[in-house]
């Protein structure tokens, strides 16, 4: 069980140097951070309703802390919201936590460039994206936003579960000339798009020649709505993209892809946020590409396999399903074939950053309010780093007390508490250090406070041994390598129900407290699960390794089990020294 318990030590280890991480992150009273008020924003300028409050507020905090060891608070002030970030710039606070997070999938129904070009490189034929040739083909991005034109392809391993994968496919310059390409829906062609060159009769349809300042050149109005078609030749990106804004699922709406390259009209919603089940951020195991992995629930399987079945039977650029989040086009990848089973991926230029933080936001929900940004203040970390100091002094001072009491009770034994406590805290530190690495785990002053008083707790746990083998060596019947493996039978069902009720009590804590408390009761968990492993992994072999030592197999009077440190005395008044093996 040593070597067991020192590779456990190395492969902690080697986590830490893998992610380059070796001290522990501050939550926010040691480490400063952001803290940001957002008002809500109402369509009639009415007080918000409490209930709605109370839902953005849960929302909010799941996002920022949806593992609650991340030390971000979330409390209302009035009709307010106040959140605190540690360690974060106002931005990315901004970003998490303003935003509401209404994802729509919707056909496309046209699509044009974001802008209108430069006079030097007006097109002189509308461009038509062409289709993938390959269902299996996926290409890369050069930002998160989409391009016209990306893919939508089933799981690769065959299975009834489909994906959407958006990548992107030749999307013409505004400068190209081209001309639209067939698209016939059995098969799995890639028509390239020419230019005819001469007036001779070809297989290649030869676009007409457009006005070049016209921008619903090529564009196919029929099924449009005329309203959503001029707002649709109005719109310029460059200008705003449409960030935030909240699109009536019911109707057609005009939005803008993310870098603003480009702008599509975009069906009613056919399936909604509503309808998602789980988001979670992964890794394409072909490309090596982040991207977010979402499941439907209830209606949601139906609707997808619908709307995919509608844009693979239909002509570019219909054949492709936009995805909208708060009114910005994420995604609009090409389907390629219709897709059943409920699943779907979103992928593009992902880091693991921000795979996980769009795969927050699907998964906790959309936010029932708008908000608009408040008052941002930065939050300053001194009177947190005099606490701390305060709070590994006293940590010192207990496990100095701690340590002078063992070696002075148990004597020779009292090493075996020392090394214990050492190995505990070397556990204890990695596992902090991992957790902020790969969990967003911050150490604040209530995981503090709970890794002192964890001190106590795993001493408890060597005294129970230790007194239960002198227990059983004080009527001098038994040797002290018996003592210890029998001592060790009745000792570990004590030491497994007062950790059992301790790790019940910090989990109960855990789930029903919020903010500093939870983390209290998550460091008082933490540290229970690794008192368990090192009395069981480090202490108990470690005894049986010294029990063969004759310094301790004798009895010696500063091995801590001497007759007469154990007040034994024989009926004629002897004292008796410990059996050997």
């Amino acid at each position: 069980m040593l070597l067991v318990l020192l590779a456990i030590i190395l492969a902690m280890g080697g986590v830490m140097f893998f992610n380059k991480a070796f001290t522990p992150e501050y939550g926010l009273d040691l480490a400063g951070g952001t803290t940001v008020t957002l008002q809500p924003v109402t369509p009639n300028g009415t007080p918000p309703t409490e209930e709605s409050l109370n839902l953005a507020v849960g929302i909010i905090r799941n996002r920022v802390n949806g593992s609650g060891i991340s030390d971000a608070e979330v409390a209302k002030s009035g009709d307010n919201i106040v959140i605190s970030v540690p360690g974060a710039g106002q931005e990315e606070v901004v970003k998490l936590v303003g935003t509401t997070a209404e994802l729509r999938f919707r056909q496309v129904m046209a699509v044009a460039a974001g802008s209108p070009p430069p006079p030097a490189q007006m097109p002189t034929q509308a461009p038509t994206p062409a289709p993938s040739a390959s269902p299996t083909a996926t290409g890369k991005q050069n930002s998160r936003a989409p391009k016209p034109g990306q893919t939508a392809t089933p799981s690769p391993t065959g299975s009834p579960a489909g994906r959407a994968l958006s990548s992107a496919l030749t999307n013409p310059s505004p400068g190209a000339t081209q001309a639209p390409s067939d698209k016939k829906p059995a098969k799995n062609a890639s028509p390239s798009a020419e230019p005819s060159q001469s007036a001779a009769p070809s297989a290649q349809p030869t676009a007409p020649a457009v006005d070049p300042n016209d921008p619903m050149a090529g564009v196919d109005p029929t099924g449009i709505d005329p309203a959503v078609l001029k707002q649709f030749q109005e719109l310029d990106c460059s200008k705003d993209n449409g960030q935030g804004a909240q699109d009536d699922p019911n109707k057609q709406f005009v939005g803008c892809s993310q870098d603003s390259s480009t702008k599509y009209v975009l069906d009613k919603a056919a399936v909604t946020g509503t309808s998602i089940d789980t988001a979670t951020a992964g890794v394409d195991q072909t490309t090596g590409e982040w991207l977010v992995q979402l499941s439907f629930k209830g209606d949601g399987p139906t609707q997808w396999s619908k709307v995919t079945t509608t844009a693979f039977n239909s002509q570019p650029p219909r054949n492709q399903v936009a995805m909208v989040l708060d009114g910005v086009v994420i995604s609009a990848p090409v389907i390629q074939e219709p897709i059943t089973g409920g699943r779907a991926q979103i992928s593009g230029s992902f880091t693991q950053v921000t795979a996980d933080e769009l795969a927050s936001q699907l998964k906790f929900g959309a936010l029932p309010l708008k908000f608009k940004k408040g008052s941002i203040e930065e939050v300053s970390s001194t009177l947190g780093a005099d606490q701390l100091r305060g709070g590994l002094i006293a940590g010192a001072i207990g496990l100095g007390l701690v340590l002078i009491y063992s070696m002075l009770y148990y004597r020779g034994l009292g090493v075996v508490s020392v090394l214990s406590l050492v190995v505990a805290s070397v556990l204890t530190y990695q596992a902090v250090v991992i957790l902020g690495a790969l969990a967003g785990f911050r150490l604040s002053l209530p995981h503090i406070i709970g890794l002192i008083v964890s001190i106590g707790i795993t001493a408890d746990s060597f005294i129970v041994y230790f007194e239960r083998i002198r227990d059983e060596m004080k009527e001098g019947r038994r040797s002290l390598r018996t003592a210890v493996e029998v001592a060790w039978v009745r000792a570990r069902r004590t030491i497994l129900i007062a950790d059992a009720v301790m790790f019940i009590a910090a989990v109960v804590l855990y789930f029903l407290a919020v903010g500093g408390v939870a983390g209290f009761a998550f460091a008082m968990g933490l540290t229970t699960l690794i008192d368990i492993a090192v009395v069981f992994m480090f202490t108990k072999p470690f005894v049986a390794l010294l029990a063969k030592r004759k310094f301790f197999a004798r009895g010696h009077k500063l091995s801590g089990l001497d007759a007469e440190r154990m007040s034994v005395q024989t009926s004629a008044g002897s004292t008796p020294t410990p059996q050997e093996a």
